[in-house]
């Protein structure tokens, strides 16, 4: 992309570029946590995904309607992550990368074609609390915290404003929310069948297993 492009690109530090300096005057007054919140930005996306599998291992012990919603979570997370990836070409917005481009950066700048608006990683982050609230209350309040912790972590490697991080998690949550309560109530009779069949080891614990509260 040339720079008239970017230049073209929606500038949103004028929402909070103030707000996402004093996050990256953090970090660069903090170098010692820069290489560890580069690492976690990415693997601690694993820990959304474990919590889900957490909540497909509880589910086994519990009825069909818990196992729907649970085998619905990952399609409901990919389905808000899908959405804000339609909406980051809509907006087109240039990373603080671009329009700050004296600001402390941890992370190196993205492609211009990777838009800020909204943050990928949020997205998924809070899509995974969303679509675990329905299934298991305490898995998607421990998602909660890491999801916030997940959205501090874009703002203060400088990959996206505060907005981007907020904007995710109002896209993500509905988005995932009523994913998963339309596929947890018609996709229950196959889900029903499939625990009665072949995948019945994969998607219905043993006879004699303790039921897992919600």
């Amino acid at each position: 992309m040339t720079n008239s492009a970017i230049q073209l690109a929606f500038d949103g530090s004028g929402i909070d570029g103030s707000l996402f300096t004093t996050v990256t005057d953090f970090a660069r007054d903090t170098k010692w946590l820069n290489s560890p919140l580069a690492l976690w930005t990415n693997a601690g996306l694993a820990v959304f995904a474990v919590l889900m599998l957490m909540g497909w291992w509880r589910a086994r012990r519990r009825d069909t309607p818990a196992m729907t919603l649970a085998l619905a979570a990952p399609v409901a997370v990919v389905l808000a992550f899908g959405v804000a990836e339609v909406v980051k070409k809509l907006v087109a917005e240039a990373r603080p990368c671009y329009s700050l481009p004296h600001a402390y950066f941890v992370d190196s700048c993205a492609a211009p074609s990777d838009y800020a608006f909204p943050s990928g990683h949020s997205t998924t982050a809070f899509a995974t609390v969303a679509a675990l609230w329905l299934l298991d209350r305490r898995l998607s309040l421990i998602a909660v915290g890491f999801a916030v912790f997940e959205g501090f972590t874009r703002v203060y490697l400088g990959d996206h404003y505060p907005h981007d991080v907020l904007g995710a998690a109002l896209l993500a949550v509905p988005v995932a929310y009523l994913t998963s309560r339309v596929l947890g109530g018609i996709a229950v009779p196959l889900v029903a069948r499939l625990r009665d069949g072949a995948l019945a080891p994969v998607l219905k614990a043993p006879r004699g297993g303790a039921h897992a509260a919600r």
